[in-house]
């Protein structure tokens, strides 16, 4: 095989050596046409032809403090210098250090970590500590759900990449969702009876709570939609659980590291999950890393028994500089209060849209975490086409932003890190965009 360039490489010749040796996820190979990616600096990032683009995906829900930030690039060369690499059963500041600022930021009795590399590693290991605590099989988790690729992880999900992969693994029940616009019950905001949150009780008493082991939820639903629940969904659910014996774990892989204003979006409803799972805004995905945090009693439980579970890259070195640097910038920077401050201006904005373009149904945020949902009519909320969405996509990109384009949706999750004028510009891009789909209707 000829030899190749290793830097110096063109936009074109980036995209067809990646499209000629490296597989794209959740596309058909033919139809993939990437964007290549050379640099990037606060909310912007930059193709091989200079082009700049505003991102309003934080890459995929994880660049929360947005791109090249220093002092987290100087983290990561500083550990690079002193140690790359270590055996998963040493002992080493990075992991020490981490695993302390991650039980100072969990809410409650959390104190303990598990490391993975991302959040599919998470939700398996979430998966292994349910089972082995509780001694219990049976795992719950919602229809309008991602959980991960893995086998476990896709089992646990609820939507349509888990079925062309079936069968997976035994034991996962689903449940349904509180997707308040499209209510799987049938029901306005105004004859809601909160059958999401008694319909899991039915379950798990149908199923027999001697053999459920936990109960799986995104703190909020995020690629699947945004399904901000209602304020007594995760109150009420953890009293069920509770009641039942039956382990509540909050999947915060997406929601989690100030997306929504808090730490975790179980903050905003006051409630102590017995396990959560985190990745992505650890680091903001600067480097790979996730883990499963723990509550007292389970990290109790293995003190004197056998933990099956483990990785190569547990707690990686260089990982886990990264997030020490990362959590370090969400708190000198206050981007929390920016997730939420910005959240407000956010909200108006979305609000605004919906009142302005009538193909958009419906939208739905919380902090820096939100939707636009876009139907062709609004009294029989059938979801716009494909094809419209598809132009949609492409007048974002030709206007210089991109962001995550699902069904029939438009996501508006941009860095943390952003201010005013740029949340106006990206909206502002975002607004003329709409109009292709009011001209669809």
């Amino acid at each position: 095989m000829a030899s190749i360039k290793t830097d110096g490489l063109s936009g074109e010749e980036v995209v067809d050596l990646n499209r000629k040796h490296v597989f794209f996820s959740w596309s058909v190979q033919k139809d993939v046409h990437p964007i290549p990616v050379e640099s990037g600096k606060g909310i912007y990032f930059w193709d091989k032809d200079g082009r700049r683009y505003m991102d309003f995906s934080s890459q995929l829900m994880s660049l929360n403090i947005g791109y090249q930030d220093p002092r987290v690039v100087a983290a990561i060369q500083e550990q690079a210098a002193r140690l790359c690499a270590a055996h998963p059963s040493m002992a080493t500041e990075p992991k020490a250090r981490l695993g302390k600022e991650i039980a100072e930021i969990a809410p409650g009795n959390l104190n303990k970590v598990f490391f993975t590399l991302g959040g599919a590693e998470a939700n398996e290991n979430a998966i292994k500590f349910s089972r082995q605590y509780t001694k219990k099989s049976k795992i719950l988790a919602r229809y309008i759900s991602y959980h991960g690729a893995t086998y476990g992880a896709i089992t646990l999900s609820g939507d349509y990449r888990r079925p062309p992969v079936e069968p997976g693994i035994p034991g996962v029940v689903h449940v349904f969702d509180p997707y308040c616009y499209r209510c799987p019950f049938g029901h306005t905001l105004e004859t809601c009876h909160r059958e999401c949150i008694t319909s899991i009780e039915k379950v798990i008493q149908y199923e027999n709570p001697d053999t459920v082991a936990a109960l799986f939820m995104e703190g909020v639903t995020g690629s699947n939609g945004i399904l901000v629940p209602p304020d007594d969904y995760w109150p009420r659910l953890r009293e069920i659980t509770q009641k039942y014996g039956v382990l509540l774990v909050s999947d915060e892989v997406m929601s989690g590291f100030g997306r929504t204003g808090e730490w975790f979006a179980v903050d905003n409803w006051g409630v102590v999950p017995d396990l959560i799972t985190f990745a992505k805004g650890v680091t903001s995905g600067y480097l790979p890393l996730g883990g499963v945090i723990v509550s007292d009693p389970i990290a109790d439980y293995f003190e004197d028994k056998y933990l099956y579970m483990g990785l190569t890259y547990f707690g990686h070195p260089m990982s886990c500089a990264a997030g020490i640097a990362t959590i370090q910038v969400y708190r000198e920077d206050h981007l929390l209060q920016n997730a939420k401050t910005m959240g407000k201006e956010l909200a108006g904005e979305l609000e605004g849209l919906k009142e302005k373009h009538p193909s958009v149904g419906d939208v739905r945020y919380i902090g820096l975490f939100s939707v636009i949902e876009l139907v062709k009519d609004r009294g029989s909320k059938e979801p716009m086409d494909a094809a419209v969405m598809n132009a949609i996509r492409s007048r974002l990109i030709e206007e210089g932003l991109s962001t995550f384009v699902s069904k029939n949706m438009v996501f508006v999750v941009p860095p943390i890190i952003i201010n005013p004028q740029e949340l106006k510009d990206g909206l502002a891009i975002v607004d003329r965009a709409l109009a292709l789909a009011d001209q669809a209707i």
